[in-house]
């Protein structure tokens, strides 16, 4: 009572303010009639649903066909639409993520018994939430609107690492700017665990999967949690029913881990200047890819031990109060730290010296500009032009995809970030033929195609991980690893896929600069609104 009073009072005062407490309150109260209503009356509602539910089955079998051809349709139709309005760029991007999709297929562990319905509610969840976000100003106004709220949040962080480190602490930006944001998220996550709250959240999105998938509880649930938590974190959730679950779940929770990143290190990158919005959106567009991509490459072929999501309990925190769990939180992240730490010195220290190495040996042939960067360019770079990325940024982002690939996402984030400060400060695009910024269309779909743990270090991890979570399963964790994180990765480019697809980005660099890319490049289209723009404001 005293809580309403206070938000009674705060809108009273002034609503547009207390706007944001005004939400929260009201889906608070929403979600809390919504528990009641399902715990006391669960078997009333399903029995006032079966009639429908017998007759949908009983017309599933032409109903399904209807479906697929209006979704068929409806896809062309908008295909044709919004390429007559926006340009090309977006049939690459369809056609990229058909290819994903049919590359998989043709690797399928079973290709026979691959079920559709994953798959294509997978991607159709991916499409509607990346329509949702990057097509609507609602939806596009909301995540902005997250991502600078995380982005004040995680700035807490700086009193921390002042008081310790010192007045100059950002002399040394990584070590102690950088890292003490992933001990303060650490620290909020473990609370909120304590709470309650993360298992409930958890298990709601978990749950909207499992509808509209019809994937199993337990693999809903790990790619749920995944969205917020790490690879070696978010199968604790089900720990109990790890040494039951069927080959094929082992390898969805896998890939689930490999295809999203952790939100504690989520707040490291968005420190980098990565845009937090599209890191949030890839974070939750990525959950549903990861099952997508999993029933696509290791179908089911068991019977699932676990089916009744009501007969789930998922592990609570091991915390005593909510101070216990803080300090838990803040000791846990210790390990994490230290790993981040350490791995970005070997691996930075590695790098150089492969670099030193391949020139060496490029000089030997008139080439000295050989170098990691460059071989990886050239490997993945048709992977990063079927995601939508523009030709003459493909190199580039092939580049970044192999520093992700075989170190892992941290330096290719960093990487990133150098590329997205060159551009907000203009400057030359091409200095000695060497480019130095993208196109902000490229850099959005590098951030979606980026955003996962897939990459070989991780690969250990996920089986060290696993196996001493569920011992009894350790040759099948070993044997379905490098299956999962391949499935993983395309699941990224998948993710950037719909991004390239949906992506309309605004002028985010001055006119004279865009309309200098624009003569020096096949990117923008001749009804590109962002060059009318431009026109307009020299003309006035």
């Amino acid at each position: 009572t005293a809580y309403l009073a206070v938000v009674t009072a705060a809108c009273s005062l002034n609503f547009q303010r207390a706007l944001p407490l005004f939400i929260i309150t009201v889906l608070a109260i929403f979600f809390i009639f919504w528990d009641f209503l399902i715990a006391k009356y669960e078997d009333r509602i399903a029995a006032f649903f079966s009639p429908g539910e017998r007759y949908l089955k009983k017309q599933w079998f032409w109903l399904k066909w209807v479906l697929c051809a209006v979704l068929i349709i409806t896809i062309i139709c908008w295909l044709i639409f919004d390429t007559a309005k926006q340009g090309s760029r977006q049939l690459i991007s369809f056609g990229g993520l058909a290819l994903y999709v049919l590359l998989m297929f043709i690797f399928s562990k079973y290709p026979t018994r691959v079920a559709w319905r994953p798959v294509f509610s997978g991607i159709g969840m991916q499409f509607i939430l990346g329509l949702l976000i990057l097509r609507t100003k609602v939806g596009f106004d909301v995540f902005n609107w997250l991502g600078i709220q995380i982005q004040t949040f995680l700035e807490y962080s700086d009193t921390g690492a002042k008081f310790v480190f010192g007045e100059k602490y950002t002399d040394h930006f990584f070590a102690f700017k950088v890292l003490p944001i992933v001990v303060f998220f650490s620290t909020v996550m473990s609370m909120l665990y304590h709470v309650g709250f993360m298992q409930w959240l958890v298990g709601k999105v978990g749950w909207i999967m499992h509808i509209f998938m019809g994937t199993t509880p337990v693999e809903s649930l790990v790619a749920a949690g995944n969205i917020f938590v790490g690879q070696t974190e978010s199968p604790l959730l089900v720990r109990p029913y790890l040494p039951h679950i069927t080959k094929s779940e082992l390898h969805a929770i896998m890939t689930a881990g490999f295809s999203t990143i952790a939100g504690s290190v989520l707040g490291a990158y968005i420190s980098f200047g990565v845009s937090a919005s599209h890191l949030l959106t890839a974070s939750v567009m990525s959950a549903p890819a990861s099952l997508a991509t999993s029933k696509l490459f290791w179908p089911e072929t068991e019977n699932p031990a676990i089916t009744l999501r009501s007969g789930l309990q998922m592990a609570k925190g091991e915390s005593n109060n909510l101070l216990e769990a803080a300090s838990q939180g803040a000791s846990t992240s210790i390990l994490l730290v230290a790993n981040i730490a350490v791995n970005l010195i070997s691996f930075l220290a590695l790098l150089a010296f492969l670099d030193s190495a391949l020139s060496w040996v490029g000089n030997l042939f008139d080439y000295p500009q050989l170098n990691f960067e460059s071989i990886c360019a050239y490997v993945f770079m048709p992977f990063s032009f079927m995601m939508g990325v523009d030709w003459e940024d493909s190199f580039i982002v092939g580049g970044l995809l192999g520093y992700k690939t075989f170190f892992n996402e941290f330096v290719a984030y960093e990487r990133l970030s150098k590329l997205i400060h060159n551009r907000e400060k203009g400057g030359d695009m091409y200095i000695n033929g060497v480019k130095q910024y993208m196109t902000v269309r490229s850099e959005v779909i590098a951030t979606y195609a980026l955003c996962g743990f897939a990459n070989f270090g991780s690969l250990g991890l996920v089986i060290g991980g696993l196996t001493s979570i569920a011992p009894s399963r350790k040759k099948e964790i070993a044997g379905g690893a490098f299956r999962a994180m391949i499935a993983g990765t395309v699941a990224c480019f998948m993710t950037a896929c719909v991004a390239g697809m949906l992506t309309v980005p605004g002028l985010d660099v001055p006119c004279h600069i865009f309309l200098g890319n624009a003569f020096n490049s096949t990117d923008f289209p001749d009804n590109s609104t962002e060059l009318v723009e431009c026109c307009q404001q020299f003309f006035t």
